[in-house]
């Protein structure tokens, strides 16, 4: 039993919580995800380098969360394979230069993975959006390697489904809607416990698509005035 134990730790496949967690998984370096809570939550922010695992219902609002993390970096974000097209006018509403957001499309998903290694340890990008659906223990160690050598952040967006095991991740999150915001649930982080879910509210994420009361809209409706001509 002791030699299958210290096999799994070997292999990265036992995580420990926060009280006896080995001093280099304590020190993991966080970056601030932009959202106060979120950080309380995440015990400092997102790890980097590191790869999150976010799985939810593809086109929620996963990059928009993604969104101050990404403003906070001047080197590259790189987004292989997104379910849609990225509208750059909407990055540069939210004050994100587009020359530093670069979009792959990739057909094969080991040419996928491996241009996310590439992009991971090149050291010029800050951040991997990687869409990808079948991931494997030892992929995914691949590109942890690859991000600690370019310390970067890679992160995995996947549907919710049900998987095999459990990956070697640095942080794992499952997202849901909620009306009043984003449900957020964490259910793995690096040297730490599972947390209770939380919810960032909508004004916090895009607060141009809040709805206000009719006593807060009266003030701004403006008469119509008819240019035409009799």
């Amino acid at each position: 039993m002791v030699n299958l134990i210290d096999f799994l730790q070997h292999q990265n496949l036992v995580w420990h919580g926060t009280g006896n967690a080995p001093l280099s998984q304590r020190l993991v370096e966080k970056q601030s995800s932009g959202y106060d809570a979120l950080d309380a939550c995440l015990e400092g922010g997102f790890p980097m380098p590191g790869i999150v695992d976010i799985q939810c219902q593809l086109g929620m609002g996963e990059v928009a969360l993604l969104i101050p993390f990404i403003r906070a970096h001047t080197r590259l974000c790189v987004m292989i394979n997104p379910p849609a097209n990225v509208n750059a006018h909407a990055l540069k509403h939210q004050n994100i230069a587009t020359e530093l957001i670069w979009i792959l499309s990739i057909s094969d998903p080991n040419n996928a993975l491996w241009a996310a290694e590439q992009c991971l340890k090149s050291g010029v990008c800050s951040s991997v959006l990687l869409w990808h659906q079948a991931l494997q223990v030892h992929q995914v160690k691949r590109l942890m390697l690859s991000a600690q050598t370019g310390q970067s952040l890679c992160c995995l967006l996947r549907e919710n489904r049900v998987q095999v095991g459990s990956l070697p991740v640095s942080l794992s999150m499952q997202l849901s809607p909620r009306s009043e915001g984003l449900n957020i649930k964490v259910t793995k982080l690096k040297g730490g416990w599972a947390k209770p879910q939380i919810t960032l509210a909508w004004s916090l994420l895009w607060p141009q698509l809040i709805t206000h009361s009719e006593s807060e809209r009266s003030g701004q409706v403006l008469p119509f005035a008819s240019t035409a001509r009799r």
